[in-house]
């Protein structure tokens, strides 16, 4: 007895057309991106030190409050560690603080 041949169905991509990308002109292709980069960032501050009096700047939680620099870490993004007046301590970004003159 022969071993009959098995049909298997076909998928249901092989109907589907190839991929169409967005023409330029469609509206759906000028989106803006999510995000931004601020490559400034990378560069740091060399007129920071520890125990300098600040002013949180930017968009975060504390802009705008006073603090004092409690250490200062140089990585990829240089970054500040701050204690405000309030007694609350926060890492932001080295360029998002500008130092402040007693």
């Amino acid at each position: 007895m022969r071993k009959r041949k098995v049909n298997y169905p076909v998928a249901k991509t092989a109907t589907k057309g190839g991929r169409n990308p967005l023409a330029p002109s469609d509206a759906r292709n000028n989106r803006t991106p999510a995000t931004t980069i601020d490559m400034t960032a990378l560069e740091g501050r060399t007129d920071l030190s520890v125990g300098d009096r600040v002013r949180i700047g930017g968009g975060g939680l504390y802009a705008g409050e006073l603090a004092v620099v409690t250490a200062l870490t140089m990585g990829v993004i240089p970054s500040a560690t701050v204690k405000t007046d309030e007694g609350r301590a926060r890492r932001i970004r080295a360029i998002d603080v500008e130092r402040v003159h007693p």
